[in-house]
């Protein structure tokens, strides 16, 4: 599996609705595992500032991350490969 990284443009969005974008993200992850499509919600990091927000997942393809995004009608700019270096 690789990890993804998922680039979003959410200035403006209230800590209710982030919180609430996060669950639809791991909601949909947890679904698509248990319909035999491998990918893990890992965690996001959020700039209240400017709104930039990355989300990582850890997938088989990156056109799984795009699908799950899609389903769960989350936002994004991009979705690339990524090294997580979390310690």
């Amino acid at each position: 599996m690789t990890v993804y990284m998922v680039e979003r443009d959410l200035k403006g969005i209230s800590m209710e609705a982030l919180g609430g974008a996060q669950k639809a993200a791991i909601s949909k992850a947890a679904e698509m595992t248990s319909k035999g499509t491998d990918i893990r919600y890992l965690r996001s990091t959020f700039a209240p500032e400017d709104g930039r927000c990355m989300c990582l997942f850890d997938a088989v393809s990156d056109a799984d991350v795009k699908r799950l995004n899609d389903d769960a009608g989350l936002p994004y700019h991009r979705i690339v490969p990524a090294l997580d270096l979390t310690s």
